[in-house]
């Protein structure tokens, strides 16, 4: 909704002050569909040979993150201390039964519970290969938070893609518009024999060119870049969340500990609050009994 929001009242304001500063649009509309097949083709083309098709893919899709905001809400972060919960009880009270959970999480009962989390193929790894190696006497938890780290650099370096390519080609606007402004004027100077009220539109449209360049790479991608890596990053805290609660498990804290834990180590904005929490977990025990 803020997105959307933004984009109006960057329209609004560019647009609106040209006009009430004495602009008329008669010309930027009329050049505005050749100067935008131009820039926004090249710019689309210079993304496509930079990118394979799965980053294409990609980008197209977190492009609608602009204006979803974050994947993970306040209640999923709850949701996954309950499940974090549940499988580390299981774990200190009976590791054989853990395995058919960790195993095959599409069937486990306790994965079930949590259906948003289930379908994220990342967060079910993450959980059920650190817990598949504790469970295999791979149990250092600093050697167990090193691959840890690593792992979650490399998808976080993954994720950010995305916000690189489209920051790539805010990068490259501002020149395209140039570009797009040098073509019009060519054509202009092809028409010096005509009077001067002609050459002035023909010079102002070759200087939308200019104009639109600028303004797509400042006032429309780059930010998208920006938002697109602040949602990342945003979720990126689902996945550090795992992280600190399995590592404290690793320590042989209690359960409640490590939950805890976890739950002090999540953005104040998404962190289910002590009592919350609690009453959560109640539910979930009374549920399993």
């Amino acid at each position: 909704m803020f997105g959307v929001i933004g984009l109006v009242v960057i329209f609004v304001m560019v647009f609106g002050g040209y006009v009430l500063a004495g602009g008329k649009l008669g010309i930027i509309l009329k050049a505005m569909p050749f100067e935008l097949l131009m820039i926004g083709g090249a710019a689309v083309g210079t993304f496509i040979v930079s990118n394979d098709f799965a980053a294409v893919k990609k980008t197209a899709k977190d492009i609608g993150r602009v204006f979803k905001g974050p994947k993970w809400k306040p209640q999923d972060y709850r949701d996954l201390l309950c499940l974090l919960f549940e499988l580390i009880r299981i774990a200190k009270t009976s590791p054989v039964a853990l395995e058919e959970h960790i195993e095959n999480p599409a069937e486990s009962t306790v994965f079930s519970r949590y259906p948003k989390i289930q379908r994220d193929h990342e967060t079910v790894d993450l959980i059920c290969d650190t817990m598949r190696a504790a469970s295999m006497n791979y149990d250092d938890p600093h050697q167990v938070e090193e691959v840890l780290d690593k792992r979650m650099e490399t998808n976080q370096h993954h994720a950010m893609h995305s916000s690189h390519a489209l920051q790539s080609v805010a990068d490259a606007l501002p020149a395209l518009g140039i570009v797009a402004a040098v073509l019009g004027i060519i054509k202009t100077m092809g028409a010096l024999d005509q009077p001067p009220e002609i050459l002035g539109k023909m010079i102002g449209g070759a200087l939308v060119g200019t104009f639109l360049g600028v303004f797509l790479a400042y006032g429309l991608v780059g930010p998208f870049a920006t938002r697109v890596k602040s949602v990342t990053e945003e979720d990126n805290h689902f996945y550090l969340l795992i992280r600190e609660v399995l590592i404290a498990n690793l320590h042989n804290h209690p359960a409640n500990i490590c939950i805890e834990v976890g739950r002090q180590n999540t953005p104040h904005h998404v962190r289910p609050s002590f009592g919350d929490l609690e009453e959560a977990l109640r539910a979930l025990k009374q549920e399993v009994a």
